[in-house]
């Protein structure tokens, strides 16, 4: 095997069992990568400088090609389900081997780094990619090493192999289909297949922290992070896919610590990465005027936005799919703490897409309700994102993030619950969704209007503010905030029928109900408590 590079690693690809005929190509730099995804037709160069690449088939993560290897170490600790599928170890050693004989006369790129900026919590990472911007994104999206000593001594804990263009046999490995993202605790390896989106990178790792960290008193996160004056003014953001988590942190009035993966210690919090993986689709120079200009930037990877001959970029144009991305490095933002860590939460946002338009634009959440809403994990997928979704659809994902926990919800559930306490943090709902109806008939709330509530809730503007109780959801909503139109703050005012909204609402309360049956019987009474009334 020969090794390009400048930094190449002493513990060698082959200590993995991995060996080519082609060249591995270590820690390449952007513009080293940027040659070599060019040369070989993996990518478009567009105006300004970001890379653009077309990942097929698959424009977004296969949750169901999402295995872990049942192992007799990490077996009783996985709850396994639907989310946590078991994998046969014998099976993943006849597909492992298949995979590395596939890459034998490949060329192939590496990248060692972090995932967490916090040196006591850290992970060894190395990442080893068919194609050479797929390397770029891993290097976006770890933390990176500058000091090229260590790296010429990289030893990693945890190894990510990714060959998009290798398909599995069903019949022959046991899997669904071709693509398989299949992680081994007991192997520390992660092998990726069938699917160019390079998100299943660094969720795979994402991943392997959810199980590693709690057993180091340390809650892994799906949230963004930022604070205010200084690094104890804190504040985490949860959500998923949609609902504003990235959008809502890159604030030019706070400085963001990372937009996605965290962990919460007894130090403070820490970003996992060292990059940021956002939506591209509609964004606009008014709204998120610092991921918009990621998009005009040497060193971002684009994933299926539409650029003309020329090299223009259309970023409203979906003809791809709506779930157009951008990676860039963290020193691509302005307003942005790179070092990745900071003190202890004093404000917790659950953030929700509300299609039914029934959800109170913001509320504030007791302790039972923070509980119940974390593990209910609400949003609503809108028509036309997904195939076959015509009407909003309910999707509940436990703790903000079921498809990356493999432990059981209620484990990150309690710990969240002791560290809000400790910290006295105060714990809001915010719906980024529709008001005046459902999706296509009421309206999205304006992103002027959450900013506002948002920094008012952030700013401690609302402590003292008056508050009404939702008679369905039971939440705290204030009754004015300043900027925002009354009215707005009362869902049920804003529908030309209020029969209707409160047949809609009592229709998300059932679904709410039916979903938290699961884990009713391992929450307190007073949690039980906090579900919505259903008429």
């Amino acid at each position: 095997m020969k090794n390009e590079g400048i930094h190449v690693s002493g513990h060698t690809l082959a200590d993995r069992g991995l060996e080519t005929s082609g060249t591995a190509y270590w820690n390449l730099s952007p513009a080293g990568l940027y040659e070599h995804s060019i040369r070989r037709g993996e990518t478009r160069l567009a105006e300004h400088g970001p890379l653009v690449a077309v990942t097929g088939e698959h424009t977004g993560r296969s949750p169901n090609d999402r295995f872990l290897v049942r192992d007799p170490a990490s077996a009783q600790d996985i709850w396994w389900g639907k989310v946590n599928v078991p994998f046969d170890p014998d099976r993943f050693e006849t597909l492992r081997a298949d995979l590395f004989g596939y890459l034998r006369d490949k060329d192939l790129y590496v990248f060692d780094g972090y995932a967490g900026a916090d040196p006591n919590y850290r992970l060894r990472v190395r990442v080893i990619n068919e194609f050479a911007w797929h390397n770029l994104f891993a290097r976006n999206m770890f933390v990176r090493e500058p000091d090229g000593s260590i790296l010429e001594a990289f030893e990693p804990e945890f190894t990510v192999v990714g060959a998009p263009g290798f398909e599995a046999d069903p019949d022959r490995h046991g899997t669904t289909s071709g693509t398989f993202i299949i992680t081994n605790f007991a192997a520390r390896l992660v092998i990726i297949g069938g699917s160019a989106y390079a998100g299943e990178i660094k969720k795979s790792i994402f991943s392997v922290m959810n199980y590693l960290l709690p057993e180091r008193e340390v809650l892994p996160m799906h949230c963004s992070c930022n604070y205010g004056s200084d690094r104890d003014d804190v504040a985490l953001f949860f959500g998923l896919s949609g609902t504003g988590k990235t959008t809502l942190s890159a604030d030019t009035e706070r400085t963001l610590i990372g937009d996605d993966e965290h962990g919460w210690s007894d130090r403070g919090v820490f970003n996992f990465e060292g990059g940021c993986y956002a939506k591209m689709i509609r964004l606009s120079v008014d709204g998120e005027p610092e991921i918009y200009a990621t998009a005009k930037k040497f060193g971002t990877v684009l994933e299926n936005v539409v650029v003309d001959a020329a090299g223009i970029l259309d970023l409203d144009d979906a003809t791809l799919t709506e779930n157009t991305r951008g990676s860039y490095p963290l020193s691509h933002l302005e307003n942005v703490d790179c070092d990745g860590v900071c003190g202890h939460p004093k404000s917790v946002v659950f953030l929700t897409a509300d299609a039914f338009g029934v959800l109170p634009p913001i509320s504030r959440l007791t302790a039972a309700q923070a509980q119940y809403h974390f593990l209910s994990g609400y949003t609503a997928k809108v028509a036309g994102t997904e195939r076959g979704v015509t009407e909003p659809t309910a999707t509940f994902s436990a703790c903000f993030g079921a498809p990356f926990m493999p432990r059981h919800p209620g484990i990150y559930s309690k710990m969240l619950a002791e560290r809000t306490e400790r910290h006295n943090a105060e714990i809001w709902l915010v719906n980024t969704g529709w008001t005046g109806g459902p999706h296509g008939v009421g309206n999205r709330i304006q992103l002027g209007y959450t900013r506002r509530m948002v920094r008012a809730a952030l700013s401690g503007e609302l402590a003292n503010a008056g508050f009404r109780t939702d008679p369905v959801f039971g939440v705290a909503v204030p009754i004015s905030v300043e900027g925002v139109p009354a009215e707005l703050l009362d869902p049920r005012s804003t529908w030309a029928d209020p029969a209707a909204y409160d047949a809609k609402a009592s229709d998300l309360a059932r679904m709410f109900v039916e979903n938290f049956e699961q884990y009713a019987d391992g929450v307190s009474e007073d949690v039980r408590a906090a579900a919505p009334v259903v008429e």
